[in-house]
């Protein structure tokens, strides 16, 4: 998502598909990826069930958007999130949609937003169908998006600081990822790589979400990709480069060769 991060966006949550505890967590993340310029949020708002909600769109200056629900069974408020969708797609003011939902309702819209050009960022808990993630630009489950207080920060960089070296070296032994992950990660590192095997990392992750919207490696307890590949160091080699003039370091991955 490089060179996206002055893109206006539009988060649209369904009330009944999201717990009002992680809409800051929500919010943080969506501001990792452009500017939320449209803020809104749509539920039955006479029902007790979304009454905890309210202080917090006071706190995020979320706009409510009340829809009843008018048959047992139906949940009306995905016509209205979808009808809002749509006409602020018409009108061009945005250059991408959050959708908040684990409702596989919304895979046609987000489908026909993508249509359009727009990007299109889902968040939604882990039992989302796959085919609304497939509709996805980028999905990701809000599971794993965890509240920090600036205590925690301040001692998980400090553990970070002195365990990261000795951990990356054991932690494959804890690491929860199956074969199709492994092979997807290889494949990945192929089609991006140079003549002698090397690929740029912010090749790989662009590829990557664009063969599974879902992938993160958060989901694998990592921040940060380039994590992840270090500590499946039976896989695949990781090297470090700089820039003569520059503090940034570049990451490139490289397929190790099975000896037989």
């Amino acid at each position: 998502m490089a060179n996206q991060k002055d893109l206006k966006i539009a988060i649209l949550i369904d009330a009944d598909n999201v717990s009002y505890k992680k809409i800051e967590e929500i919010l943080n993340e969506v501001k990792r990826y452009g500017v939320p310029t449209i803020k809104r949020i749509y539920g039955d708002w006479t029902s007790p069930y979304v009454e905890n909600w309210k202080d917090y769109l006071l706190t995020h200056a979320i706009t409510p958007i009340q829809q009843y629900s008018y048959t047992q069974g139906k949940n009306s408020t995905d016509s209205a999130l979808i009808i809002d969708a749509m006409d602020i797609l018409h009108t061009d003011k945005v250059d991408g949609f959050c959708i908040v939902s684990s409702d596989s309702d919304f895979t046609r819209l987000a489908t026909r937003i993508r249509e359009s050009g727009k990007l299109v960022i889902g968040i939604g808990e882990r039992k989302t169908p796959k085919p609304f993630i497939a509709s996805c630009d980028k999905f990701i489950y809000v599971e794993i998006l965890q509240k920090e207080t600036s205590q925690e920060s301040r001692d998980r960089n400090k553990n970070t600081k002195h365990t990261t070296k000795k951990d990356l070296e054991n932690a494959v032994e804890n690491i929860q990822i199956d074969k199709t992950i492994l092979q997807l990660l290889k494949q990945t590192v192929d089609d991006t790589a140079d003549e002698v095997g090397w690929a740029f990392l912010g090749d790989i992750g662009n590829l990557l979400l664009k063969r599974q919207p879902d992938f993160d490696s958060r989901n694998y307890g990592y921040e940060k990709i380039s994590q992840l590949f270090k500590v499946l160091k039976k896989d695949f080699e990781v090297e470090e480069r700089t820039i003569e003039k520059s503090n940034a370091i570049y990451f490139y991955i490289k397929n190790k060769l099975k000896k037989d």
